[in-house]
């Protein structure tokens, strides 16, 4: 059939023609099947855009014939999905249709055998099978528009980009992708790849029951075990586990501008990656490429490392288990330990003691660039140095690491699959005896000399230092040349950054000497003032007070971050001014104040309708997208809230106060601190209970934000109930009882969109999540809010302790933005 010929599949009656049942197939067109119009050999249906096609074919040339999917207009073919993968037709004719119980069956043969069904049945009288765009083959209930069935959820052995591998554990379903058994046989092959249940997830290919290929943890945007796979690949893989709802789904998009792409499963057990680049396939990524790639070639304790040619050595403090059969090349056996470890392991499984030898305690080997070992158990909110922590004091602890965007990872049992890159990979301490990391006595003469040496040193300079900074203490008031000279480096610092530096007497006479009637509020950190410049520009001036705690490095943070980050929806910087004890920043003047003063007014509300206050949530995203993903530094804010989102004459929304802010450098994503700072009730608990902050905790703050917004309800003065339900608690509650549409404030309820607030409520629940991981980031949140894509169910939250008024019965949250606590600075 060429490609102008169309191909009538009833003849056109007058009956025909007024039941509506002539449908027409072609290579351009696109048409359904149905009961009536059913598909045979030599007819094929096209997707909408053209690029997809579904009929009969016969892989290679052979003489079996198999419905499927492939690209039209693409030589040679390339299937992409089998339906009767075990079963081909032998016989002609065939045609696929609709049995009398709503099932989709393959036909052939005069008596009309059954080959092979889809083995689902639906009530439906009006189905019809039709090819999408995406080039998902689907079955319709033409009366409801319903998807009943779809290709997309019975993968063969490849995958397009809207579709997925999965698991669901409660109800006991896994999406793989399976190898054709050749080139000709697309019947299930011995390879499968698949999406592991734990925590966090690693992609698998499997050769029957056993491993034969790992990609490592999933860290957010990789595997770790495929370093090669970065920012030069057009393709990317993208995960999203849920641990309580026992789900997963691997899926993959593809970064440029191409709609023909698939990921493959090939019989040999290669998992492949290709797009198509107008004149060919180009191959994006591939796994296995080296002999390393193989499960666990080197064995237990075996270090393979990918070189030319790939070799297999023992890690350090272990030794081969059989030098005969090592030196026969045979590594499957491994390694075993050299010198036992000075903390053993009990016969208990609930106790552990620790012996010594020669009174050293165990030591930890750094081995870089490797694929972190099989076997890995997560330990979720702590740091490094916790992370080391544990596994030394835990006897079966045999190695951990602490990977960035994932955190840290233990293993108790033997090390498997280690592989070392040249480069890329992650950081693995492997558990040893101390006296595998010492040498000879010499040696340890000539380091303990050299360490003593240093250490007075340091020492001494130290001593010095904290004697000069005394010294210029107590002289201060006497010597105030020392302050000047101070500033004096301070400024020349400023003017480096190209801020622009503000004298004190212009301040002064611009504010009418800091007068009441110029004061605009009062910030976290000290009042803020009203001023115009010579030019008529109105401008607005944080003076810092002595006791605000802002001190010089969140001064200094403030204005070297701010005068490197520009964006509509962040305030603009207009400089500074350093006199003496007075610290002020200089800010464009923000018409309408901050958002708090119209959300939580009872008058000024109501100037904020839905629509209003939509685009300010789509404007705060937008600006915290900014900070996240597209400015110059990576930012995390620490302190969004909604006084610090400013208004402009438009009422358009500028992020504002960057004292708090850090920046992330390479691929940093999360960071430690002992000074817990930020408003309480918006921190996240990760931040709030362990100090440990990333582009999540501003997720967590932009969540609370959001649902302050759609009800005009202050978090941390919102109770209601006599449980005294906090904002969280009753938003979770509204959401499972009515989807969360009634949330919205009520003085302005006859404006909202139900669709809209519902939606947004849920991506408010899902940015509060407890645990970081369950959170989205920043890209995803905008694509919530801009799109209709479907939004996955968030877990019930951490809601706000409560704590007991001491004069009264009555609870309060604990989650207030005045109040502060011991080892938390709040503001």
């Amino acid at each position: 059939m060429t490609s102008d010929v169309w191909v009538t599949l009833c003849k056109c009656s007058v009956k025909c023609l007024n039941e509506m049942q002539c449908f027409r197939f072609s290579s351009y067109g696109y048409a359904a099947i149905t009961k009536a119009n059913p598909l045979s050999i030599g007819q094929t249906l096209s997707s909408p855009d053209g690029s997809y096609e579904f009929g009969f074919f016969s892989p290679n040339n052979s003489r079996n014939q198999y419905v499927g999917v492939w690209f039209k207009n693409i030589t040679p073919q390339v299937v992409l999905w089998v339906g009767n993968r075990d079963k081909p037709v032998t016989k002609t004719p065939a045609n696929l249709t609709f049995s009398t119980n709503g099932s989709l069956v393959l036909l052939e043969g005069e008596e009309q055998d059954l080959v092979w069904s889809i083995g689902e049945t639906f009530s439906s009288n009006e189905l019809r099978g039709e090819l999408l765009d995406n080039g998902n083959f689907v079955l319709v209930d033409a009366v409801s528009g319903r998807i009943l069935w779809q290709s997309f959820e019975h993968l063969g052995d490849t995958m397009l980009p809207q579709s997925s591998v999965m698991y669901d554990v409660p109800n006991n379903k896994k999406r793989v992708l399976s190898s054709w058994k050749s080139p000709t046989d697309p019947s299930p092959g011995e390879f499968v790849a698949e999406l592991t249940t734990q925590l966090p997830p690693q992609g698998f290919i499997m050769r029957g029951t056993r491993p034969y290929w790992r990609g490592g943890p999933w860290a957010r945007e990789r595997f770790t075990g495929t370093p090669e796979m970065g920012d030069s690949h057009v393709s990317q893989f993208s995960v999203a586990q849920d641990a309580a709802a026992g789900t997963g789904f691997l899926t993959y998009s593809l970064q440029r501008n191409s709609n023909k792409s698939y990921t493959t499963l090939t019989p040999e057990g290669s998992l492949m990656i290709r797009w198509h680049d107008g004149s060919g396939w180009v191959t994006d990524f591939e796994a296995p490429v080296s002999s390393c790639d193989v499960y666990n070639t080197c064995g237990p304790y075996g270090l393979c490392v990918r070189s030319n040619p790939p070799k297999c050595e023992c890690l350090k403090g272990f030794i081969p288990k059989s030098d005969e059969e090592w030196n026969r090349r045979n590594w499957t056996g491994g390694c075993v330990r050299r010198t036992d470890l000075s903390c053993r392991v009990n016969s208990s499984v609930t106790t552990t003691t620790r012996t010594t030898q020669g009174n050293d305690a165990d030591v930890f080997d750094i081995v870089a660039n490797v694929k972190p070992p099989d076997f890995y158990e997560y330990l979720s909110l702590i740091n490094a140095e916790e992370c080391s922590q544990r596994c030394l004091g835990n006897c079966s602890c045999m190695a951990f690491s602490f990977v960035d965007q994932i955190g840290c990872l233990v293993w108790y049992r033997e090390l498997v699959d280690v592989m070392q890159f040249s480069a890329g990979g992650e950081v693995l301490s492997i558990r040893l005896a101390s006296s595998e990391l010492g040498g000879s006595n010499r040696t340890k003469i000539i380091v303990a000399s050299t360490v003593s040496i240093c250490v007075f040193m340091i020492l001494a300079f130290a001593s010095y230092w904290f004697w000069r900074r005394r010294h210029k203490t107590k002289q201060n008031d006497s010597t105030p040349t020392t302050m000047d000279t101070s500033q004096d480096e301070w400024k020349k610092e400023l003017k480096q950054q190209n801020v622009n530096l503000f004298e004190m007497q212009t301040i002064l006479a611009i504010t009418d000497n800091f007068s009441i009637e110029k004061k605009l509020g009062q910030g976290g950190f000290g009042p803020v003032y009203k001023g115009k410049l010579q030019d008529g520009k109105e401008i607005a001036i944080k003076r810092l007070s002595s006791s605000s705690g802002q001190g010089q490095e969140e001064f200094r943070n403030e204005i070297i971050l701010i005068s490197k980050l520009q964006h509509r929806n962040l305030v603009r910087l207009m400089g500074c001014c350093i006199e003496g004890e007075e610290k002020l920043l200089v800010y464009e003047f923000m018409l309408n104040k901050s958002l708090n003063t119209f959300i939580f007014d009872s008058t000024k509300k109501i100037e904020l309708d839905w629509p209003k206050r939509f685009e300010i949530i789509q404007g705060i995203a937008c600006g915290l997208l900014y900070l996240h993903r597209d400015s110059c530094l990576r930012v995390v804010h620490r302190d969004l809230k909604v006084s610090n989102i400013l208004l402009d004459e438009e009422m358009n929304p500028k992020i504002s106060d960057f004292g708090l802010a850090r920046m992330f450098q390479g691929t940093q994503h999360q960071a430690n601190t002992r000074r817990v700072v930020g408003t309480l009730g918006y921190m996240s608990p990760e931040y709030a209970w362990t100090g440990m902050f990333s582009e999540k905790s501003d997720i967590y703050a932009f969540g609370v934000l959001l649902l302050e917004i759609i009800t005009g309800k202050r978090i941390s003065s919102f109770t209601i109930g006599e449980e005294g339900k906090s904002l969280l608690e009753y938003t979770w509650d509204c959401w499972r009882e009515s989807g969360g549409a009634d949330l919205l404030d009520e003085d302005i309820s006859s404006s909202g969109s139900d669709s809209e607030v519902a939606r947004c409520v849920q991506i408010g629940l899902l940015c509060i999540q407890q645990q970081a991981l369950d959170r989205p980031n920043i890209e995803q949140v905008m694509s919530m809010l801009t799109t209709t894509m479907d939004l996955p169910e968030p877990k019930q939250p951490v809601f706000a302790l409560q704590i007991q008024e001491s004069d009264s019965d009555s609870k309060t949250m604990y989650s207030v933005n005045e109040i502060t606590q011991t080892a938390i600075f709040g503001r």
